[in-house]
């Protein structure tokens, strides 16, 4: 627009000025071509896409580079951005199916797939599906439980989503994604709420103190019962090894005796045996007689204890018997 006015300006002065009025038909000329170039060029950025209407109708869409376009015939109508559009959609109060309010608010992810149904589709676009998104929340949070709605941030996502791409396929554009930013309830909701958690962690506590509790009084009784079998194990084994250490002994002991007697006999059997048994007998007789004026002990005696050869002789038939018996 501004060169076709320069244009008409720099014509109309040849035109009025008599020196320069030979060169109003070149002038002319060539302001006619500077001028449809301006007019017919069109260079498009990449991922954009300008829509152009021949005489008030639709006639194409230009794709990114340079393109060629009729003067004063065609005009560019509109100009779209293929790329990913974030659009935030304003803060709204929802009543959940328990009847409680909810402010929620999220933002949008679309893109121009069409430019035509862009142009043509919708009057503004942009305002109907920011509209259409908070209708679709307004709509689904009514279908949930308060609870449920803190928990279901991805499925009120997909569900939005879908709502918002099937009407979006009338107006060209494709909705990729919606995500919910934020959920507030009433200042009354939320001090509940933190009653509830505060009350559930306090029951979670005293839980764990209590099977903290039932552990500990499960491996005491555990090691007292493991000390107390430890414990009988070891006194069964002691009284094993003490009852095998007596028999050992006695077997000893017996063996020993039985040696002793068994000696005792051989040296008896050898000459010389008796006689020295006989004077062994004889020293022990005098010896224990000897004792008796010096302490007070009480040992029975024979009848004839005067008599030392009937002591002695009597002593002698024992031995006899014994050795006789054997």
């Amino acid at each position: 627009m501004f060169a076709k006015l320069i244009g008409v300006a720099v014509a109309t002065v040849i035109l009025y000025f008599t020196p320069l009025q030979g060169l109003a038909i070149p002038f002319f000329i060539l302001a006619t071509i500077i001028v449809f170039i301006v007019e017919g060029v069109r260079i498009v950025p990449q991922q954009n896409a300008w829509v152009v209407e021949r005489l008030g109708k639709f006639h194409g869409t230009l794709e990114p580079g340079l393109n060629v376009i009729v003067p004063f015939i065609d005009r560019v109508a509109y100009k779209h951005s293929l790329k990913e559009v974030p659009l935030d959609i304003a803060e709204q109060v929802c009543i959940t199916k328990d009847n409680t309010q909810l402010a929620v608010d999220g933002i949008i992810y679309f893109q121009v797939v069409d430019p035509r149904l862009a142009s043509y589709g919708s009057s503004d676009y942009v305002l109907a599906i920011s509209q259409l998104a908070q209708t679709a929340l307004r709509s689904e949070v009514g279908k949930m439980e308060l609870d449920r709605t803190f928990e279901s941030r991805d499925e009120i996502n997909q569900k939005i989503v879908s709502v918002l791409d099937d009407a979006g396929r009338t107006w060209g554009i494709k909705v990729l994604r919606y995500e919910i930013k934020s959920l507030t309830p009433p200042e009354s909701i939320l001090r509940a709420m933190q009653a509830q958690i505060t009350a559930e962690r306090e029951k979670r506590a005293l839980i764990a103190k209590s099977e903290g509790q039932r552990q500990e009084e499960i491996n005491i009784a555990d090691g007292e019962k493991q000390a107390a079998v430890l414990k009988s194990e070891g006194e069964k084994t002691a009284a094993i090894n003490k009852a095998q250490g007596e028999a050992t002994a006695l077997t000893t002991v017996a063996e020993a005796t039985a040696s002793a007697v068994r000696q005792v006999a051989a040296a008896l059997s050898a000459e010389g045996g008796m006689q020295a048994a006989n004077l062994k007998v004889a020293e022990k007789y005098v010896e224990a007689f000897g004792q008796l004026a010096k302490t007070n002990n009480t040992i029975i005696v024979p009848a004839n204890a005067a008599d030392v050869s009937g002591m002695l002789a009597t002593a002698m038939t024992v031995l006899d018997k014994s050795k006789l018996a054997k």
